[in-house]
């Protein structure tokens, strides 16, 4: 669970700018705040608004980049890649900075790095023990490490010479923590569950899914062979009402696929010594035409086309291709991996534009139903979104509510509902989209558009 997250000198975002989970001192919704960890409780989701290029794409940017530095670490051919802010001429000579605080496992961390295009120049991770003290894990400035808390877990002489060992030949440009992992720590040194339990929740349990990307599309490959799958999915489907009673599947032969699109997928399912599975989805111009699952067993290859039932008007079932379902429904059956997910096991997801493709009540939807289990999970649901109708505190708590815009220097800024004074009863949607909490685009006058200038002027006169 994201506690909180704090970012300097990344793409919008200039001076230091912190994010929290943390709940305000509100009791209503009680439930959409998780048990307490070591006394720190957080939110179960929070929402960013603001004007198209205010900021909420980079938030979400900055937490995946943080992500990918720890879980696949960075190149020793190339820059660390990525922009500081570029409206200021000093920032160029500035570091950067991230750091996320979390729960996981029982614990509260504070994970964090100061770097540049070069390299990392600190780090650091801490246990998070109360809401006021932490203890240090380990510390890194520039190329001096202190790893005393680790070394002192750790009696035998050899697994803290093998510590000391990792830490010094840790590249300028990599980070320790992922250093300690992929160099297989833990087959060497007994005692390191700090270490595994923070790159664990960066690895499995943070995730970043952005607009036009497809969460875990492999849970559709389940479908053919897994009954409680098919039947969420089926479930789920209908829930969200998009006229689809059952899944079904319509078996096909790889002569309809070129070789160049067959023989890849052929060549890494039949690499694996175990049944193996594989879904290939057409797609043209961002829209979803075919689904196909394709498994192996031994030497035998097996496709199957995904299809939807409908029910005709005299009582009969007609199959649907994904291709023939709108965008809407293709997305929600992309978005269906993500709920499972948030339900059935410890999950932050953080969704750039989750409204992408549904109707406004299909996104109040998602939420609703998240929050309607959410004290029974330990799951963050996390999103971007223009969709005003959820911009309600009949659904969301005042601190769950999230604004970014930028200040007249084009900075980035963040600030949550609950810095306003709003009664928990005050409808907030129709004074967001009058500006009254800003974060709104800042529309010129069609009269000032010297282009159509003569244009605008007949129709005033007509």
């Amino acid at each position: 669970m994201l506690i909180r997250f704090n970012i300097e000198n990344f793409l919008s975002f200039n001076k230091k700018t912190t994010f929290s989970m943390l709940p305000a001192k509100s009791r209503l919704k009680e439930d959409h705040k998780s048990a307490k960890v070591k006394g720190i409780s957080v939110l179960k989701t929070s929402v960013f608004f603001g004007a198209n290029a205010s900021g909420k794409s980079n938030l979400v940017k900055a937490i995946d980049f943080g992500r990918r530095m720890v879980v696949y670490g960075h190149r020793n051919d190339a820059r660390i890649d990525y922009n500081k802010f570029r409206l200021d001429p000093e920032a160029k000579n500035r570091n950067s900075s991230m750091e996320f605080e979390f729960q996981t496992k029982g614990k509260n961390y504070a994970y964090g790095f100061v770097f540049n295009n070069e390299r990392i120049e600190e780090e650091w991770l801490f246990e998070i023990t109360s809401r006021t003290k932490q203890k240090a894990i380990f510390e890194r400035f520039n190329r001096e490490f202190k790893l005393e808390p680790i070394l002192n877990n750790n009696k035998k002489e050899e697994e803290k010479q093998f510590l000391k060992f990792i830490a010094k030949s840790t590249r300028d440009d990599q980070l320790l923590l992922t250093e300690m992992v992929t160099r297989e720590v833990k087959n060497n040194v007994s005692n390191i569950d700090d270490i595994l339990n923070v790159y664990d929740w960066f690895a499995s349990q943070l995730t970043v899914v952005f607009p036009n990307a497809i969460y875990k599309e492999v849970t559709k490959s389940d479908l053919p062979n897994n009954d409680d799958v098919k039947k969420q999915y089926e479930e789920l489907l209908r829930y969200f009402g998009t006229g689809i009673n059952g899944v079904n599947f319509e078996e096909t032969n790889e002569a309809q696929f070129p070789k160049e699109i067959i023989t890849p997928i052929k060549n890494i399912i039949n690499s694996k010594h175990v049944e193996s599975r594989s879904v290939l989805t057409r797609r043209k111009n961002d829209s979803v035409q075919d689904t196909f699952i394709i498994s192996s067993d031994g030497d035998d290859i097996s496709i199957k086309k995904l299809l939807m039932e409908h029910m005709t008007i005299d009582g009969n079932v007609e199959m649907f291709s994904t291709g023939d379902e709108s965008d809407g429904t293709n997305r929600i059956i992309d978005i269906i991996p993500i709920l499972l997910d948030l339900f059935l096991r410890p999950k932050v997801f953080v969704i750039d534009e989750i409204e992408r493709s549904l109707h406004p009540n299909l996104t109040y939807q998602i939420f609703k139903l998240f929050l309607t289990v959410a004290g029974k999970t330990n799951s963050q649901l996390i999103a971007t979104t223009h969709e005003s109708s959820i911009l309600t505190q009949e659904l969301l708590r005042k601190d769950e509510i999230w604004f970014v815009m930028k200040d007249g220097d084009g900075h980035s800024m963040m600030y949550s509902l609950d810095d306003y004074s709003i009664r928990y009863d005050k409808e907030i949607r129709r004074d967001y989209l009058q500006g009254r909490f800003k974060a709104i685009p800042k529309i010129g006058s069609e009269y000032d558009l010297s282009v159509f200038q003569k244009l605008i002027e007949e129709e005033r006169d007509a």
